[in-house]
Order: C-alpha cells, then structure tokens, then sequence
C-alpha cells in the first residue's frame, strides 16, 4: 500500500494533524472514530485522492467506506486508478495466500 498509502499518510500528519512526526495511528483506524478528520478535511483529502492520483471523486464516493481510513482511502484510489491497482493486494488476500 505504500504507493498509495503514504502519500495520504504523510498528507494528513502535515497538513491535518499539524506534525513532523508521522502519521501515528494505524491504517485501519477510523477517521471519525478517533476524531482525526472532519467534514472540511474530508474535502481536503478529496483534492489530494484528485490531484496525487489524478482519480475524480464522484459526490457518491465521498462515504465513510471509501475515506474512514488510510486503508479504506488507498483501496479506492486503487479501485479507481488503474495505475495504482497493482500497487499492493488487500491484507486478506495475503492473509489468506500465507
């Protein structure tokens, strides 16, 4: 997932969380839960999914399934770039090759 993942790891600790430090939560965990985003910062990671991975974002998309999560966001930049599909396979699927 790095290819994808990091990008918007390092976008929300710099420009969300406001560190230097890293993105320190796991990539699982919930955006709304933990209180990492809001609705305006939602909008943000909108324009960076739009202009990192040149991927347009439908009004519809924009639901938790697709931005709750490090995890959830690089699965649907997967989903919608063909360039990043191959970047890395759901933790299930290689959970389940192991």
């Amino acid at each position: 997932m790095s290819q994808v993942g990091e990008p918007i790891r390092s976008y929300i600790a710099k420009n969300i969380l406001f560190t230097g430090n890293g993105y320190p939560y796991g990539d699982d965990v919930s955006f709304l839960e933990e209180g990492i985003v809001d609705s305006m910062n939602v909008l943000e990671l909108v324009m960076l999914v739009e202009e990192e991975f040149k991927v347009t974002v439908d009004d519809m998309d924009i639901v938790p399934d697709n931005f709750d999560s490090i995890s959830r966001l690089a699965a649907y930049v997967r989903s919608k770039s063909p360039a990043f599909a191959q970047s890395s396979p759901p933790a299930e699927a290689v959970s389940a090759q192991g």
